[in-house]
């Protein structure tokens, strides 16, 4: 029997979309699922909501909840991990708070700015405690690693754990893929692309249409030209109805169009994200530049917001869920461990340590390429160079990563000033010494939550 262990199944949302993907399919309708959580009433909102989903989709798993992580992992063949530590309340508020003080303003603040910098020295240590349960109980098992800031979460694993069998996952290839096609008036199977990267700013090498019998047609051209109608407002053109009826949410994606036109490829991760992860669209003062582009500033604390409501409105009344449809989404777990188990191949993009995937990349930085899934485990692919400019942007974000991981695996202090004074928009907005003073007063507000730096 096939065991998916869950470390942080209290996230209800992705726990409750992942097992019904796994169940969706035939042959796992009767594995085993552990579900681990340290909160006891979400691990149970998680187990009650899944019982609800099994008897949906008639399959009888066997689920059982465990507050010790050690448990959960014996005998796993998979572990994914969706954990947040020190969650929105107080971390999260604290990511947006303090740098608020200093009038440096953010949008997402989990993947890089000092809002990624403070989540990845507190996701670090634990996600290593982790790993070295998983190299101690199942040492075999595939790792499905969900949890962000993704590459400096995975160079601290990759570095302390390099024999451990880890990927890192996101859905930013596959929906960005699927948005362009729909951008477009494309059917996203006729779609053929090649991307690479790192996480969150990966980008398209190759974005082209299949056509029977001919050589596919590259739609470069048509995205640029959609890129020059959206960066000048003229979306709302008879043309562009054409193109796409959801030309009002088109919009919110200036930032990445506009990276378009002015790199040449088009980046992986969204528009609210990306912004924070360059110079030129959030700055201080200049708020004409951030509705410009749609910038939604404090993004994530609307999201987590939402979250918390709908936590709460789950522990009310769970009925709604029996009236909602099922079906698999486009996350890559469940095409895993089917193409790992049922020798069911695919391809999909993962985060991995770059061992000579991307040429002009730096060794010890965590890349997202495709790789090759089946009963052999998994392959990643080596796509060579990409184009100058594009890892040049990349750098100044590994920069970030790396320096983040070096603090949480070093515990020296001045590694997050390092990673702190060369981020991007950090560095765009503050003086040196207005980074070491945000920089201090956030450690001390994470109090706990962070390990003591030297």
């Amino acid at each position: 029997m096939i065991k998916l262990t869950i470390i942080g199944a209290g996230s209800a949302v992705f726990t409750k979309n992942i097992v019904t993907d796994i169940l969706s399919l035939g042959n796992f309708k009767n594995m085993e699922i552990a579900l681990q959580d340290i909160d006891p009433l979400r691990l149970k909102a998680s187990h009650d909501l899944l019982n609800i989903i099994s008897e949906k989709l008639n399959a009888s798993p066997k689920i059982v909840s465990y507050l010790d992580r050690k448990e959960a992992l014996k005998k796993a063949d998979f572990v994914q991990t969706t954990i947040q530590v020190g969650g929105y309340n107080p971390s999260t508020i604290i990511d947006f708070k303090i740098p608020n003080e200093f009038g440096l303003k953010q949008t997402i603040a989990d993947t890089l700015g000092i809002g990624g910098i403070m989540r990845g020295l507190r996701t670090i240590p634990v996600l290593l405690d982790i790993a070295k349960d998983i190299m101690e109980i199942c040492p075999n098992a595939t790792w499905l690693q969900y949890v962000n800031p993704m590459c400096s979460n995975m160079i601290a694993i990759g570095n302390t754990f390099p024999d451990i069998k880890v990927m890192g996952l996101c859905h930013s290839v596959q929906e960005t893929a699927e948005m362009l096609a729909n951008d477009l008036g494309e059917n996203i199977k006729d779609i053929d692309y090649l991307c690479a990267g790192i996480n969150h700013m990966a980008f398209y090498k190759k974005f082209e249409k299949k056509i029977d019998g001919k050589p596919n047609e590259d739609l470069y051209p048509k995205l640029k030209l959609l890129a020059d109608e959206i960066i000048s407002d003229k979306m709302l053109s008879s043309r562009s109805k054409k193109i796409n009826n959801e030309s009002k949410k088109i919009l919110y994606e200036k930032v990445r169009y506009e990276v378009l036109k002015r790199f040449g490829y088009f980046v992986t991760e969204s528009s609210e994200h990306f912004a924070e992860y360059v110079p030129w669209f959030i700055k201080k003062n200049r708020d004409d530049v951030i509705q410009k582009y749609n910038i939604p500033i404090e993004e994530y604390i609307d999201r987590c917001k939402n979250n918390v409501k709908l936590w709460k409105d789950l522990e009310k009344d769970m009925s709604p869920i029996y009236n909602q449809p099922l079906q698999r989404s486009n996350e890559y777990a469940s095409y895993i461990i089917d193409a790992m188990v049922n020798n069911n191949e695919t391809l999909i993009n993962a985060n991995i340590m770059n061992e000579n995937l991307i040429d002009n990349l730096p060794l010890n930085c965590c890349v997202e390429v495709p790789c090759v899934i089946n009963s052999d485990g998994f392959k990643p692919q080596k796509t060579g160079k990409l184009p100058e400019q594009l890892v040049a942007l990349m750098r100044t974000n590994i920069n970030v990563q790396i320096l983040t991981a070096e603090a949480a695996i070093t515990k020296k202090r001045e590694h997050i000033y390092h990673a702190a004074m060369l981020d991007p928009l950090t560095a765009a907005n503050l003086t040196i010494d207005e980074i070491y003073s945000m920089t201090n007063k956030m450690i001390e507000a994470h109090g706990n939550y962070l390990p003591k730096y030297s």
